[in-house]
């Protein structure tokens, strides 16, 4: 069984609903729900919770799925609180021992202490932002991708903890011209094709064993 850990960060704040992400988290709960070989565990950042609950089910996990808006460039305040919280929480506790360096060595190896090793980690995020804005020449984000500008440390935080990156999918324009039809069909595609037609997975169920 591949364990999925399924986070919805879309935020409950000012004009935003968080609908939209509130949708795409729970399409992906079902997709993973109605398919044979995997368990599903899920959070979402309005609601309570326990930082050492938290911190189990990154434990417990084989894979992370993120789902995110972008707010001023940056993840949600209430998102953000949570991934402070229950990183802080996992300290020596399953997420990360160390910053990974030595005291008679302390240039080096920064960022190799994390304690998820073997894990995965995919994040989805949602923009106001057209696509067009990442890829044409003199447009805002000056030909920098989502996950190459505002989401790199996103990544690193989760290279720190030790999980590796499985690509993720950016929903553009969806404050305008949302269209969440084609969203929900473009995103079980991906994740058909990331977690159903390979074999990158074949030995995660036995990862954490």
């Amino acid at each position: 069984m591949t364990k999925i850990f399924i986070i919805n960060g879309g935020q409950k704040f000012g004009h935003s609903g968080g609908r939209f992400n509130e949708t795409i988290a729970n399409a992906t709960a079902d997709f993973f729900s109605s398919k044979d070989g995997f368990e599903v565990k899920t959070t979402n950042i309005n609601h309570d919770y326990d930082p050492k609950e938290e911190v189990e089910k990154y434990v417990w996990a084989d894979v992370v799925i993120y789902h995110t808006p972008i707010w001023w460039f940056q993840l949600p305040h209430g998102f953000k609180k949570y991934i402070d919280v229950v990183f802080t929480e996992g300290h020596k506790k399953g997420i990360y021992v160390s910053d990974g360096r030595k005291a008679d060595n302390p240039t080096r190896n920064y960022g190799t202490g994390g304690m998820l090793h073997g894990r995965k980690y995919m994040v989805t995020s949602s923009w106001n932002a057209p696509k067009e804005a990442f890829i044409l020449p003199e447009e805002f984000f000056m030909e920098t991708s989502v996950d190459d500008g505002v989401l790199f440390g996103f990544h690193r935080m989760n290279a720190f903890t030790g999980m590796q990156r499985i690509d993720g999918i950016h929903f553009h324009d969806v404050e305008k011209n949302a269209d969440i039809n084609s969203a929900l069909q473009q995103h079980e595609e991906h994740l058909t094709q990331n977690f159903l037609n390979t074999e990158v997975y074949e030995h995660l169920s036995d990862s954490n064993s």
